[in-house]
């Protein structure tokens, strides 16, 4: 798991090749005039969704983890407490892998929570199991998610 702001994303752009395109993405769109949904940025390699919604308890939060994609979310508006724990940790199982959508959900408890501020980002690899979307308010974010 990586938190950094926007303006530091210049330095992850060599961890993956698809990132260079991503973040250029991120840092030379408009995302404020996104609507809410998925955007193709580069076919199924790299899409956006824009999500606006009010934030959950971390009690309400479920543990969350993918295998097809990494997760780069940046929260636009509002603070984001998103939880982590490595996925090896993670012992509870809530679901079985659903492929088509790409997630597995788990009971497991957080390790740790990142308050994320508007203008920062959580970027989550497969080994990152993580819990989106805790606020007391207002939540509107950016995830793009970047195949593998």
């Amino acid at each position: 798991m990586i938190l950094d702001t926007l303006a530091g994303s210049g330095r992850y752009r060599g961890l993956h090749p698809l990132f260079v395109r991503a973040f250029d993405f991120l840092n030379d769109s408009d995302l404020y005039a996104l609507e809410p949904g998925k955007h193709t940025v580069q076919g199924e390699q790299i899409f956006a969704i824009v999500e606006a919604c009010t934030g959950r308890s971390r009690a309400e939060a479920k543990l969350e983890c993918h295998r097809r994609y990494i997760d780069i979310q940046l929260v636009l508006e509002g603070v984001d407490e998103m939880g982590w724990k490595p996925l090896a940790e993670c012992a509870e199982p809530a679901t079985e892998y659903d492929a088509a959508r790409d997630i597995q959900f788990f009971r497991d408890t957080p390790s740790s929570w990142v308050a994320t501020p508007t203008g920062s980002f959580c970027l989550f690899f497969p080994n990152d199991a993580h819990a989106p979307l805790v606020s007391g308010g207002l939540i509107r974010k950016v995830v793009v998610k970047v195949a593998l």
